[in-house]
């Protein structure tokens, strides 16, 4: 049997050591692995995928540690994917397995694992992705997937989770500011947590007030409930997990018409980021062996051309125009 089948049986097996193994060549980058997780992606597609986003500070890991907590009460296995911001100097996770909810550490139906974000801003990255999958092909009931940060640009949890938590805490008003910006699209519970602190009604008041604008503006089949929380005390937990599963609930409606509707949303998404990986990493590499990238680097410098024209002009050159559809 060569290493390839041996790590897939092994991995559906749920053999935690020879995931993590596997996770951490993912987050390399080792190009081996991906024949890997071919074989594995035909094994994914059963768990129920929850991204939980906010911005930093609203408490999103004491957050995801309760849903742990609630979750393994329930007798379900729970993978998480934590994605933490890059260490400037090692380029690895700041904050670290070890580090987050160590209670679960020892826990067999749990498998945490911190990723770092690298410079990606958008909230995930492709090896954030492929652990989604490897979490799935192991046969956990929930995969959590916590993103760092939260802001106009970063609702690529939106295009994964099936159920997208967005978290916010009272009196911080940026955060409400980025809420109207766009992320209240995506969110399908939103939470306020630290809800003991002042001026959560008039945070809920303003949230629902959002919502029931953004209702008026077009027909959603699904109403985002508006809940209060607080993590570090174990309160709301209860409630939001109703929440969850009345999402579980709305998406099966219909023959699950929408939680089809949410899986060709993260394939897309994920078909499409390994494309233009796959791309920019082909015409870096041609560019790099005939030399034009040097020429091209000089030209700029130069003040000959500039990196928009010459980019445009390259990508044209080496894939050629759009072709219209007949």
């Amino acid at each position: 049997m060569d290493r390839t089948q041996e790590v897939v049986d092994r991995i559906l097996a749920g053999d935690v050591r020879i995931a993590a193994r596997l996770m951490r060549e993912l987050d390399d980058g080792r190009p081996e692995v991906r024949e890997i997780l071919k074989e594995l992606y035909r094994h994914s597609g059963r768990a129920h995928i929850i991204g939980i986003t906010g911005a930093p500070g609203v408490g999103k890991s004491t957050l995801t540690d309760r849903i742990i907590q609630y979750l393994r009460q329930e007798g379900k296995t729970v993978g998480v994917v934590a994605v933490d911001p890059t260490s400037p100097f090692s380029g690895g996770a700041i904050l670290g397995d070890r580090i987050r909810m160590q209670r679960h550490a020892l826990d067999e139906g749990v498998f945490i694992r911190s990723l770092a974000t690298r410079g990606h801003f958008g909230g995930l990255t492709a090896s954030a992705r492929a652990v989604i999958t490897v979490l799935d092909a192991m046969g956990k009931d929930y995969v959590l997937v916590e993103t760092v940060g939260v802001g106009q640009d970063e609702v690529e949890i939106a295009a994964t989770a099936y159920t997208t938590l967005v978290v916010t805490v009272p009196g911080m008003g940026d955060d409400i500011q980025a809420i109207k910006a766009g992320i209240l699209e995506v969110a399908d519970i939103l939470v306020i947590n630290k809800a003991d602190r002042e001026g959560a009604s008039r945070t809920y008041q303003e949230l629902i007030q959002m919502l029931e604008l953004q209702g008026h503006r077009k027909a959603i089949a699904w109403k985002p409930p508006v809940l209060l929380a607080q993590a570090k005390d174990n309160e709301g937990i209860e409630a939001l997990m109703a929440a969850v599963r009345d999402h579980q609930e709305f998406l099966a409606q219909d023959g699950g018409k929408a939680l089809q509707l949410a899986r060709a949303s993260r394939v897309r998404q994920e078909f499409l980021e390994l494309l233009r990986e796959g791309v920019s990493r082909r015409l870096v590499k041609q560019l790099e062996s005939d030399g034009r990238l040097d020429r091209v680097l000089t030209d700029i410098l130069a003040k000959q051309t500039d990196p928009y024209s010459a980019s445009q002009a390259l990508v044209l050159e080496m894939l050629g125009p759009v072709k219209p559809m007949a």
